[in-house]
């Protein structure tokens, strides 16, 4: 605080102080900071992110053309029966036992047959055996993945986008990348917008401030996917996908799911374990009673786990219009025993299936998959101008000049409490943003008072 000089006619004047500087200009070098580091060391997680990511909505397409004689076959004149074409799947591969059976959806698709516990076969996946629904003419067999139907190729993309193919430890990469995927791009965004307008503008730049331009206008189109992107990620990673899961179990939003509990007609499957505790020749029965409830192809037939369970019968269309309604019937009576209706979900558990089919190409099909590559490439291209930028930061031999440390001391502390509050909050949830976060403040509190304390020893001397 500084006081003003009398003036001539001795009248004093009431003390300057300077303003106080607006929220979001003592926010800045925080944000500048917190998205420059982020950025630097979460960004090679993001490129393998974006880049498999990129590869697996390509996939799809890739997947019709490589595995086009088991997905395809000559339209005939009439369908067999179901249970002759799983009759037919069953001769040529005995082994394992039928986990499900996905009906020819199209009039130019085949019968996928699928066998879990087949020697050779991981014990995540099954061995689908693809039948030609007209003449019951076996086209092959490929190890399947997932409830997508993923064959081979599309599998491993898919893996390796999901864990690098290490497992559940692997995971820990692409749940970090999701973590800290909507902290970089919110940052980004904040920094843009808080430029001047004339600061913004490619034209006539060069040098940094040109990729700056870029890396700032490509950030901004694209925040809006990014952000879907890292949300709709987390929603099935390991550990925050289980702290949303709960929180939705909590508020009565879980996905519903359908018993498969027999009744009071246990015991109809009884000395058929070859397909998974129920007669082959059910299938059409149970097939046509799924129609009568409503159940358009595409569908999947689960055979009963055991004496006690009843035929499970799901829509399997996660493409838009949605189809994810299911019947139970009992092959003993033929009559449903328990349905759900997709209609009929909580709004979170819609929001979470079309999120995760979107994130994953499904959704909206080929339109869908495009936009995904899109956003991979855009997303790419920001790491590699973000990294230009550092390159660019330094002078002379000082690569990649960093931000100034102390940033956080800029911010009032009614700003900096509850915002330190929130994020402790949102850390617990999401623990791949929260635990890196802390150990990023430790570190850097502890090498700014270690050059705080070597400062003050060279000034003593």
């Amino acid at each position: 605080m500084s006081t003003a000089p009398s003036t001539e006619t001795g009248e004093s004047q009431e003390p300057v102080t300077a303003p106080r500087p607006r929220p979001a200009v003592t926010l800045r070098p925080l944000v500048l900071r917190l998205h420059f580091y982020a950025g630097l060391l979460v960004a090679p997680f993001l490129l393998v992110a974006a880049l498999t990511g990129l590869l697996y909505a390509a996939s799809f397409q890739a997947e019709k053309i490589v595995y086009a004689d088991e997905l395809t076959v000559p339209v005939g004149d009439r369908k067999l029966p179901v249970s002759e074409q799983v009759a037919a799947a069953r001769k040529a591969h005995p082994e394992g036992t039928i986990s499900a059976v996905r009906v020819s959806p199209e009039d130019n698709a085949t019968t996928r047959v699928l066998l879990s516990g087949v020697p050779g076969v991981d014990d995540t996946h099954t061995l689908a055996v693809f039948v030609d629904p007209y003449t019951a003419e076996v086209r092959g067999a490929l190890e399947q993945y997932g409830s997508t139907g993923a064959l081979p190729l599309r599998t491993w993309i898919d893996e390796f986008h999901r864990d690098l193919r290490l497992g559940e430890n692997g995971r820990l990469y692409s749940e970090l990348a999701a973590s800290w995927l909507w902290v970089i791009a919110g940052g980004g965004l904040a920094l843009w917008f808080g430029r001047r307008r004339t600061q913004r503008k490619l034209r006539g730049t060069s040098g940094r401030r040109r990729t700056l331009g870029l890396h700032g206008t490509v950030g901004v189109w694209a925040a809006a996917g990014l952000f879907f992107l890292s949300a709709t990620g987390l929603t099935w990673s390991t550990y925050a996908g289980a702290n949303v899961e709960t929180l939705r179990t909590s508020l009565g939003q879980a996905t519903p799911a359908i018993s498969a509990t027999a009744g009071d007609h246990a015991g109809h499957g009884d000395g058929e374990a070859s397909s998974g505790g129920a007669a082959e020749g059910d299938l059409d029965k149970i097939l046509a009673t799924a129609r009568a409830e409503g159940l358009g192809d595409p569908v999947e037939i689960v055979p009963p786990a055991d004496a006690s369970s009843v035929y499970v019968v799901q829509q399997i269309q996660r493409s838009w219009p949605t189809k994810q309604d299911a019947v139970a019937v009992d092959p003993a009576t033929n009559e449903v025993t328990d349905t759900v209706r997709f209609a009929d979900y909580p709004v979170l558990a819609k929001l979470a299936r079309w999120g995760i089919d979107a994130h994953t190409g499904i959704l909206f099909g080929l339109v869908n998959q495009l936009a995904l590559m899109a956003l991979a490439l855009s997303l790419i291209l920001l790491i590699l101008w973000g990294y230009r930028m550092w390159w660019q930061r330094g002078r002379d031999s000082a690569f990649g000049r960093p931000i100034p440390r102390g940033a956080w001391q800029q911010v009032p502390p009614l700003i900096l409490v509850p915002a330190m509050a929130a994020v402790a909050v949102l850390g617990y949830f999401v623990p791949l943003l929260g635990i890196p976060l802390a150990a990023f403040i430790v570190v850097d509190i502890v090498l700014g008072e270690i050059a705080y304390r070597r400062g003050r020893r060279t000034y003593a001397q």
